[in-house]
């Protein structure tokens, strides 16, 4: 019996439809996200269970191994297509037959997996220096447009860097945002968000960037495929030094009276259902 599974896209959610399918035997044809996916296929759609997902998630360290299991987690991160199917095989033959799995390099499904962590590492590796922060109103403001989830990741890196700041990131592909205060941090849900005006000094800095930006290259020996290669163009408007002031109006919306940092419709109080069941860390390992 084939049917397709409904879940709320968290990792938590992810876990406990995989310990459904396991539980009565049936095989995934697909996983949807609640908001959308038509598909012929029957649904099911259970309700995220997370002590279950903790009970799953701890086995895959006991009957596997922890780099396994942070192999797993992990690949829930990236944009890889029909991620739930790869990471349920994996599962399956990780419970089955041990931490050996993750050393089979002639599986598919793993090295399927492992390009598309190699992929988000090199993102998450180029986001710590290609992002911008504006200081406004005392408050560090930053926006990444990513492929893959790498915000999680990011997060302890820039709470650990700018411990003494406050900080704003937000993800717009994934609408989410990374708030931190004296190396506190946390990732709440935010459908939109859009940052407030930059005062006089702000924007004082913002030219000293384009200045820098247009005159450090030797105009007889400019390269801008060699460019492409250092600075992917992807990652380029998000960046201070490639917006003008004009760009930079256009996307700012009326002042809100409560403030200038505004977050949009859909934030909530309280932290996100957790994608991982552990507090991410930025090291590949850890």
């Amino acid at each position: 019996m084939m049917i397709a599974y409904r879940y709320d896209g968290t990792f938590a959610g992810f876990l406990t439809c995989v310990w459904d399918a396991l539980e009565s035997g049936v095989e995934p044809a697909a996983f949807l996200p609640p908001d959308g996916g038509a598909t012929l296929w029957e649904t099911r759609e259970p309700a995220t269970d997370k002590d279950r997902a903790r009970r799953l998630y701890a086995a895959l360290k006991g009957r596997a191994s922890p780099a396994f299991q942070k192999l797993i987690a992990r690949g829930f991160l990236t944009c890889l297509p029909d991620k739930e199917l790869d990471l349920l095989e994996l599962i399956r033959r990780g419970l089955r037959e041990g931490g050996r799995v993750r050393l089979d390099l002639s599986d598919p499904v793993l090295a399927r997996v492992n390009l598309a962590l190699t992929k988000m590492w090199t993102e998450w590796d180029r986001l710590k220096g290609f992002v911008r922060f504006s200081d406004l109103d005392g408050f560090l403001v930053g926006e990444i447009e990513p492929k893959n989830r790498v915000l999680p990741l990011l997060a302890p890196h820039f709470a650990a860097r700018y411990s003494g700041e406050r900080l704003a990131l937000y993800d717009r592909t994934h609408h989410e945002i990374f708030l931190s205060h004296r190396g506190r941090w946390k990732l709440l849900p935010a459908e939109d968000f859009r940052m407030g005006p930059a005062g006089e000094r702000e924007r004082a800095f913002r030219a000293l960037w384009r200045r820098y930006y247009q005159t450090i290259a030797i105009e007889g020996r400019i390269n801008p495929k060699c460019q492409s290669t250092h600075l992917p163009k992807r990652y380029r408007h998000v960046m201070t030094e490639f917006l003008t002031d004009e760009e930079l109006e256009k996307r700012l919306p009326e002042r809100d009276p409560a403030g200038s940092l505004g977050a949009g419709t859909g934030s909530a109080p309280g932290k996100r259902p957790a994608d991982c069941l552990e507090q991410p860390s930025g090291n590949r390992d850890g």
